[in-house]
């Protein structure tokens, strides 16, 4: 994100006469960007390690994700203007310092309480640091360079989101030292320390002309509406959906309207309000912050729930996900290559066809689960990842450039910020509403999956020659244990449900040549469960997704760009390629 007063700043000094350590600088600043990047996407291959060793339930797990998230869309635009106003490299030495405390702290914590609050405050490290990234390659470079800059910043975001699920896998697979899961978080840190200590060094100090106002209030009520809708959406399923979580969503909707009469009156006051709502008057830019949450509503819930279903469900090792995982991060590389050249010819056109390739991809993947259910491999799983990866690259590049094309430019850093922000906020929400949608499906599908695999029960206990009214106890409860294992809030809990009732009503352990075939049987039935499961979930992403491209059709057919207001046009790049 870059403010307005990140877009007016001073542009570098001719070639003649830049900072001589210009490429060096920059090789920090995106080794910082780097690390922030791959923490998003580092995370979702390890869940299931987490999940076991610190206990933590499926809502621990959405936390842990959804926790980053939005702390990082909410403190975004606070964090550019931060730099303005007190120096970009003291912020962004803060930013990056504060975030490897905070990989450090993630990495050491022993419950899921402790990692969920590192976790935010890691997010709003990350908000403060990255802002200053783009603003001060905007400071050091002149125009004839900048663009091979941002180049360089988009090829590090695009590596950031293919490196991700690999090294998470790699990481948490070989078990490094013995820590599991925790080297996906303690790398950062001594890539953060060398950062700090390079930039400390490299990066020289700049600040705004003049010293853009904060909106703490509007940060505070932004985050209150936001919590009121997502704490009950993720806690509502564990807690049995008591009457204060139906009340806390609806009182999310005053508290968004309270949000946005305070941004008009701070707009009035000073003129610099966290939102600029004078946007949303242009057609190209409301509709397009509507595609970005809608988006992204699908997007990063899908990363969650294909996970769960590698690794839980059907016992993929985290290096084996990881793989699994390439495939569609190629094709949003590759995508994203080719549609930042279409766009200018091809318009709306680019980000339409790219929603129906991510539906078709979805829908690809529905009809494989569906032909194979626990039964599917990676190979069987490519072309549908391959196609959802080309649909997604073919949608996120050119939406930015069609959102901002046609905004003033003294709004082109709020605007940039705010599609940023939005992003943000619907990969939140989507893992909010993922969990409502996949975890209830997960307790609704054990029944049949439970009856499937009952025959096969039933022969291994009578070949383990258990007598016949405990095989048959064990084939009554069969049903109920593997609905309380699957729904349960700590699946490292043995439910009560799985243990071998008596004909006294008193419960005990099952009998030693029982527990093969139990667990062979169970195996099996989850598996089962988790195949139905995914593939009934993924009809959310294709509503979703197909959802989008209606909301495109609303798009202008060729965004006419505003002309200059007596800048260079190339100090727009910063903004622009931000949202890219």
């Amino acid at each position: 994100m870059s403010s307005d007063a990140q877009i007016l700043a001073p542009e570098a000094p001719p070639d003649g006469t830049a900072d001589p350590r210009r490429w060096l600088t920059l090789v920090i600043l995106l080794l910082a960007a780097f690390m922030n990047l791959l923490d998003v996407s580092i995370v979702n291959i390890a869940i299931p390690s987490i999940q076991r060793n610190l206990h933590a339930s499926y809502a621990d797990v959405q936390w842990a994700l959804a926790a980053y998230t939005l702390a990082y869309a909410v403190v975004l635009i606070t964090g550019g203007r931060l730099g303005d106003a007190y120096g970009r490299k003291r912020l962004f030495l803060i930013g990056v310092t504060g975030f490897t405390i905070m990989s450090a702290l993630c990495g050491a914590a022993q419950s899921p309480g402790q990692l969920i609050a590192c976790r935010v405050i890691q997010g709003a490290m990350g908000a403060i640091m990255i802002p200053q990234v783009l603003s001060v390659i905007q400071v050091i470079f002149p125009a004839a360079e900048r663009i091979k800059a941002l180049a360089a910043f988009g090829v590090t975001a695009g590596l950031g989101t293919v490196s991700g699920p690999l090294l998470g896998g790699l990481l948490t697979q070989h078990d490094l030292f013995g820590l599991d899961w925790r080297p996906i978080f303690l790398i950062n840190v001594p890539v953060g320390i060398l950062a700090i200590a390079a930039s400390a060094v490299l990066v020289r100090e700049s600040r705004a002309p003049r010293r853009p106002h904060l909106d703490p209030g509007g940060v505070l009520l932004i985050t209150a509406a936001l919590l009121l809708l997502l704490y009950p959406l993720v806690q509502g399923r564990q807690l049995g959906w008591p009457a204060w979580t139906f009340v806390a969503m609806a009182a999310s909707v005053p508290a968004a309207g309270m949000f946005v009469w305070y941004e008009r009156a701070k707009d009035r006051r000073d003129g610099s309000p966290l939102v600029q709502l004078s946007l949303f008057g242009q057609r190209a830019f409301s509709i397009g912050i509507a595609i970005a949450i809608t988006f992204f509503l699908g997007v990063t819930s899908f990363a969650l729930i294909l996970t769960l279903f590698l690794q839980v469900g059907l016992g993929f090792t985290p290096l084996h996900a990881g793989l699994t995982f390439l495939p569609f991060s190629g094709g949003v590389l590759v995508a994203s290559a080719a549609a930042a050249r279409l766009t200018p010819r091809f318009g709306r056109g680019v980000t339409m066809t790219g929603a129906l390739v991510m539906t078709a991809g979805m829908a690809g993947l529905i009809a494989t689960v569906a032909h194979y259910g626990a039964a599917v491999t990676t190979g069987e799983l490519v072309p549908g990842l391959i196609v959802a990866g080309l649909g997604m690259g073919s949608v996120l590049a050119p939406l930015a450039d069609i959102l901002l094309a046609g905004v003033d430019r003294q709004h082109a850093g709020s605007a940039s910020g705010l599609f940023n922000t939005s992003i943000q906020l619907g990969a939140s929400i989507g893992v909010a509403l993922i969990g409502v949608i996949f975890f209830g499906l997960l307790g609704s599908q054990s029944g049949p999956a439970a009856a499937a695999a009952a025959p096969q029960l039933r022969a291994g206990l009578a070949a383990a020659a258990i007598p016949a009214g405990t095989a048959a106890r064990i084939e009554g409860q069969f049903g109920a244990c593997l609905h309380d294992r699957l729904v349960a809030a700590d699946p490292t809990v043995t439910p009560a449900s799985c243990r071998l009732a008596s004909p006294a009503g008193t419960a005990r352990p099952l009998p030693a040549a029982a527990s093969n075939v139990l667990a062979s049987a169970g195996g099996a039935a989850s598996r089962r469960d988790f195949a139905a499961t995914l593939e009934r979930t993924l009809w959310f992403q294709v509503g979703v997704f197909l959802l989008s491209f209606l909301l495109m059709l609303a798009l202008p057919r060729h965004p006419r760009r505003r002309a200059a207001t007596g800048r260079p046009a190339d100090a727009d790049l910063v903004s622009t390629t931000e949202g890219k």
